[in-house]
């Protein structure tokens, strides 16, 4: 087993098992305005998203989690037959692992097997599109049938496990070969630091079909090399983890609010703290297109592991966000997600005066969005 294989099942026990989440919820600072008298039957609220020239039920997506190892099949399946069952999109881990080596495919191709129907993103991080090139990226698409293709910059976990690849020159020229060179639609996501306003306009220069923040907020995949580094006695990486993992970047909400505040819009996925149907309602009020979220559905999917209960607790997760949302909705008087876009928001404390200094507020009142 390689050791990209076995730092897979490594990060996800720690993500399930131990203190892994950022302590501040970057959503304490949104408010949505309260619509006493809503005129909309709450029954009659539709949660059907376009994304992408698909269309989803829920504004949801399961966010790629894992695969790379024989014990994520499983894992990988359940997560699969949740989302074929309410008719959401997923994501898979770093496909790494698999280019690596053959052995692995079969934990990634489980999901495209028990989810035929189902909206289905490939996942490679950008290091690897200097390694494998474009044959790279058409061999994790093909591996699972993939709709989309996800480029992941995890650059804050690689720069502190220490067989991290750090070396992030010529990056974004690749990102631009890929997307000229595939045609299947192209996400950058960010994992757990988030996307500033000039990145994701340089994403979108590039050709990239859509963003997903990855913000600060929620899991920190860099918390979980601290876990790793102590156990194997790295001092150096327990100390780089504790100094970066808790509050290095850009949190969710100030992304979304910086990517969706381009002169030319961009679709943008809200990732990084999505807990509940409210933290769905505010992402997408300030700007989100769709919200993913892991760590929600990665602990029910590991219970009862290899039972079909299981995939049950996954199911009834993603509906009682979507009742959530709902409820969310009736409140603001949106009767469809696209309206939600136009709910009032107030935001407020710190990232406020974040945003302020960032010019957010003066971009926005040209886009006559209603921030406040």
């Amino acid at each position: 087993m390689g050791n990209t294989s076995r730092r897979k099942i490594e990060q996800l026990q720690i993500c399930a098992e131990k203190g892994v989440e950022v302590g501040a919820n970057c959503f304490a600072d949104v408010k949505l305005v309260h619509v006493a008298l809503p005129e909309i039957d709450k029954d009659e609220i539709e949660l059907k998203t376009e994304f992408l020239g698909f269309s989803f039920n829920y504004p949801i997506m399961i966010a790629s989690m894992t695969g790379g190892h024989p014990a994520t099949k499983r894992i990988n399946e359940v997560l699969a037959e949740a989302a074929e069952t309410l008719g959401v999109g997923m994501g898979v881990g770093s496909q790494r692992a698999a280019l690596e080596s053959t052995e692995q495919v079969d934990s990634f191709r489980v999901v495209r097997d028990v989810a035929p129907d189902s909206f289905i993103y490939a996942n490679i991080g950008a290091p690897q599109l200097k390694e494998y090139g474009i044959e790279g990226v058409e061999r994790v698409i093909e591996m699972i049938g993939a709709d989309a293709v996800a480029i992941h910059l995890n650059f804050l976990q690689e720069a502190i496990q220490p067989e991290g690849n750090v070396d992030a020159r010529g990056c974004l020229d690749a990102i631009k070969e890929v997307c000229e060179a595939i045609k299947k639609p192209v996400i950058v996501k960010e994992t757990g630091a988030g996307i500033s306003y000039a990145m994701a306009k340089k994403l979108n220069e590039v050709g990239v079909s859509a963003i997903d923040v990855g913000g600060l907020c929620g899991t920190s995949l860099a918390a979980a090399e601290i876990y790793r580094a102590k156990a194997e006695g790295d001092a150096l990486g327990e100390h780089l983890g504790h100094l970066f993992s808790w509050d290095w970047g850009i949190t969710t909400v100030e992304s979304i609010m910086e990517c969706s505040a381009l002169p030319f819009p961009i679709p943008v996925i809200a990732t990084g703290g999505i807990r509940n149907g409210i933290d769905v309602a505010k992402s997408m009020a300030l700007g989100a297109d769709l919200c993913s979220a892991a760590l929600p559905f990665l602990k029910p999917a590991m219970e009862n592991n290899g039972g079909k209960g299981s995939t049950d607790k996954v199911i009834e997760k993603i509906k009682e966000m979507g009742e959530e949302l709902k409820v969310a909705m009736f409140l603001t008087g949106c009767k469809t997600t696209v309206a939600l876009k136009e709910a009032e928001v107030i935001v407020t404390g710190e990232t406020r005066e974040i945003m302020k200094q960032r010019g957010f507020f003066d971009r926005v009142k040209r886009k006559k969005r209603k921030i406040l």
